[in-house]
């Protein structure tokens, strides 16, 4: 008897095959002496659609609502449905005695074979294919150490009682909201409060106030002093009592009251996890969430060169100690050689700053495999998200910076200054980070920002006790004190992961839930949450900067307000969770989200708020002749039809990597045929043609064929949804 292997993706089944030495080819599956190797293509097997159960759901009627049968079915999806007869037949040999679920290592990846199994009806033994990176190495030690498909039941349970509650709740309340408002209107357990998130930002920058502050800095003996209030402060509010220590002290004698000189370390961040990677990514390289895990799951499926991608963990296991000498020397053909040679002339031991199973859930954190890539054979942005892997891989090995650290008192007529000053000594692990272009450590924002002038130099002169300063120059320093920043994708990322401080009302019992169950949704879905946030028009970038719609703001305003709190979903979380380690019953948690379900129809249906489009235009639909709305959608401009079940959808812009000559900010095109032009905002226009015959001139201009492939990128963008990367769809045309 074979046993058959079930793969997420074909890509991966292949890799599978190939180390199994399953080299015959067939119809969807490879085959050898021992194993039959097989893949899905991602979901094959979805929850039925509500129009299945009968006529009752196949309208949007209010009546028909809640939608709640007693038992949800799974549907074949018909866009797969060959690859799930391919691998259905493949179940149902006769010489097939045991099935390996080698789907990805996470609660979707057992949810996609476990519905694929029970949709073809397949009752034969399971064992489980469980690692973390796809090496060769990686697939033969999981092979040697095959699980229990049982052992995993409580996680496929999870993921059955979280895609459940998806439909009742998602489902009861998008058709209950579009049909009371005739609009397409959403509501989900993580985008709504993802929602209520951006926009209690945008009401702490409305409502805020801005506050002038006031400093002192006193020169003397080759420093820059910074005075202390009588609270400790280094600045105030109070212009008069800045201007009073100024008067004091000027021209006056201070005298150091103490010097003191301390060993410091500071040691490397933490290793990456799916979020972490995101933020970083977005900061450095203005990637969205999407494109990131996009990029991760290249460099883990075809180029082996990464671990798992879709983890919360930053450390990782005792058993991967042994590997890490292996992992260096794969990272050698890169920037960071010099780095590795170092590395690997002394034993590579881990410690608890990166090594911890117990704080290891499904998967350790990103690293390297011991694969190794050819860095030629990446792409742009997986070059990218790779040298960042890399970097902060390498960095935790490495010792950390030491450096001593000075800071010293002075008293002058009762009033205090400090100055404080660092000598590196070590480099250690920011070795790493000098090897880095400039750009490429883009310096994070900080939300909160402190208010003040204390600064810290790289060097100051040597003082001693008792030493007399004399304060010759010096003067006034103000500032205002400034808003939180407008989230973009990075730090709406990490809200979504810590949403705590967004949760004024709950108790400490709900904020520590919060932070168990690790946030609102997962690392792998938060991308997809937010992406479908811009495809619905709920929310629009202006720069890099994240800003809810008018859309937006009235589906928080018409959804349920349970359904807009992080609270709600935070308990969501911990239940799946708990589920998914056996503490508690997927049938419980199924019946509280009936429940609820309900409740949120009865809710909208006795609202009394009305939806107002404020973005109709003059222009008509050419299908169906109603008025057309114009909305911005993330890279660009678009008309769409009203209408819900018309559906039409016309592009008038998109932003493209065509810089202005003005400005030398990115353009949009726009118009159509003759009458395609640029547009920049700063007032620049140049028509197409113009700009095609200065390119070239130039010697470096988009070819015709390269426009007309945008363009085409363009048409198809009208018949699908919006906000796909099209930031890419002239990255590899030379404007």
């Amino acid at each position: 008897m074979k046993s058959l292997v079930i793969a997420e993706k074909p890509s991966v089944g292949r890799d599978i095959a190939r180390v199994m030495g399953c080299k015959q080819g067939g119809n969807g599956y490879l085959e050898g002496k021992e194993y039959v190797v097989t893949w899905a293509l991602g979901h094959l097997v979805e929850l039925a659609d509500p129009e299945s159960y009968g006529d009752q759901w196949k309208e949007w009627k209010m009546e028909t609502l809640p939608m709640l049968p007693e038992r949800l079915e799974i549907q074949v999806i018909k866009k797969t449905g060959g690859q799930f007869q391919a691998v259905k037949r493949q179940m149902c040999r006769k010489d097939i005695g045991c099935i390996i679920i080698a789907t990805d290592a996470g609660r979707e990846g057992e949810l996609v074979a476990r519905w694929i199994i029970r949709k073809a009806g397949v009752k034969k033994p399971m064992k489980r294919l469980w690692i973390s990176s796809v090496t060769d190495k990686a697939i033969r030690q999981g092979f040697a150490n095959l699980k229990d498909a049982r052992e995993y039941q409580s996680l496929y349970e999870a993921a059955v009682a979280r895609a459940e509650a998806d439909w009742m709740v998602g489902l009861n309340g998008t058709r209950a909201l579009t049909i009371k408002h005739n609009a397409q209107l959403s509501c989900g357990r993580v985008q709504t409060p993802t929602l209520a998130i951006i926009a209690k930002r945008e009401a702490q920058i409305k409502g805020f106030q801005p506050k002038e502050y006031y400093g002192l800095k006193m020169k003397g003996a080759g420093a820059a002093w910074t005075w202390k209030s009588p609270q400790g402060k280094s600045s105030v509010f109070s212009k008069a009592e800045a201007e009073r220590a100024r008067d004091l002290v000027m021209g006056k004698t201070a005298v150091v009251e103490e010097v003191k000189k301390k060993q410091q370390k500071s040691f490397a961040p933490l290793l990456y996890d799916l979020t972490a990677l995101q933020q970083d990514a977005n900061r450095m390289f203005g990637f969205s969430a999407k494109q990131t895990l996009d990029y991760m799951q290249a460099l883990y499926e075809r180029h082996k060169a990464v671990t798992y991608p879709r983890t919360d963990s930053r450390y990782l296991t005792a058993d991967i100690v042994e590997t890490l000498p292996e992992r260096v020397r794969a990272c050698r053909s890169g920037i960071y050689a010099s780095v590795c040679g170092k590395l690997l002339k002394a034993p590579i031991k881990g410690n608890a700053s990166f090594v911890d199973d117990k704080k290891v859930s499904d998967h350790h954190a990103i690293i390297p495999t011991e694969q190794g890539v050819d860095l030629r054979g990446l792409e742009y942005g997986e070059r990218k998200i790779y040298e960042l892997i890399v970097s902060r891989f390498l960095a935790v090995l490495m010792p950390p910076c030491e450096y001593q650290q000075t800071q010293v008192t002075a008293v002058c007529q009762g009033e205090r200054f400090s100055l404080k000053g660092r000598v590196l000594q070590r480099p250690g692990w920011q070795e790493v980070k000098s090897l880095q272009a400039e750009a490429f450590f883009a310096k994070e924002e900080d939300e909160e920002r402190d208010i003040g002038f204390e600064d810290e130099e790289a060097g100051i002169p040597d003082f001693s006790k008792g030493q007399k300063i004399a304060f010759t120059d010096g003067g006034i320093v103000r500032g205002k004190t400034k808003p939180p920043a407008p989230f973009t994708e990075a730090t709406l990322l990490a809200a979504m992961e810590n949403p705590v401080k967004y949760m004024e009302g709950a108790d400490k019992k709900l904020r520590q839930a919060m932070g168990e169950a690790g946030g609102l949704g997962t690392v792998a879905t938060r991308a997809d949450i937010i992406e479908k946030l811009f495809h619905s028009f709920m929310i629009e970038k202006k720069d890099q900067s994240i800003r809810l719609t008018s859309k937006g703001r009235q589906v928080l305003d018409l959804a349920p307000q349970e359904l807009t709190s992080p609270e709600l979903t935070a308990r969501w979380e911990q239940e799946l969770t708990d589920i998914a380690r056996g503490k508690a019953k997927k049938k419980d948690f199924e019946a509280r989200i009936r429940v609820y379900a309900a409740d949120i129809v009865k809710e909208i249906k006795a609202s009394s708020k009305a939806y107002r489009h404020d973005n109709l235009t003059s222009k008509k639909c050419p299908e169906c002749g109603k008025l057309m709305l114009e909305v911005n959608h993330k890279n660009g401009r678009m008309l769409v039809c009203q209408d819900r079940e018309c559906g039409y959808r016309k592009s008038l812009s998109r932003v493209t990597n065509a810089r202005c000559p003005k400005c030398h900010k990115k353009m949009e095109l726009t118009g159509e045929g003759e009458g395609r032009r640029f547009v920049c905002a700063c007032g620049y226009r140049e028509k197409l043609s113009a700009f095609e015959k200065r390119r070239k001139e130039n010697g470096g201009g988009a070819s015709k064929k390269d426009v007309s492939r945008y363009m085409n990128q363009v048409r198809q963008e009208a018949k699908e949804p919006v906000n796909h990367a099209f930031a890419d769809a002239l990255a590899k045309i030379k404007l």
